[in-house]
């Protein structure tokens, strides 16, 4: 399967964006779904991941109660909303996709990469 990312822009502090993850080549109803991020001279992070039924998530703390993963299988699809966005927001993010289940926050269980969309949270 592969991953395409999109969404990403420039936004002020305090405002919404919503990143989108189309897979292609297959489908995603088999894989957790994660999202990553990668802020100017740091490495990647974990942000999130949505197990395969949607039924679960979870997020780094640095963004619990701020972003929201969601999926949709038949768009084949996967969504990451975030709200109150603060200028440490800054990043390229990634969606990822494993078919490894339980938690999954580390980049070498994820297998597949999207190519990354850049998100500029200004103050």
């Amino acid at each position: 399967v592969q991953l395409q990312a999109s969404g990403g822009g420039l936004v002020q502090a305090g405002g919404s964006l919503t990143l989108s993850c189309e897979a292609s080549g297959g489908t995603i109803s088999g894989h957790v779904m994660g999202w990553f991020r990668q802020a100017p001279g740091k490495e990647r992070e974990f942000v999130g991941r949505i197990t395969r039924n949607g039924a679960s998530t979870y997020y780094v703390d640095s963004v619990k109660g701020r972003f929201t993963i969601s999926r949709s299988n038949l768009k084949n699809s996967v969504y990451l909303q975030m709200n109150s966005l603060k200028p440490e927001d800054t990043a390229v993010y990634y969606c990822a996709a494993t078919t490894m289940v339980g938690l999954r926050v580390r980049e070498s269980e994820y297998y597949t990469w999207g190519q990354g969309t850049e998100v500029t949270v200004s103050s």
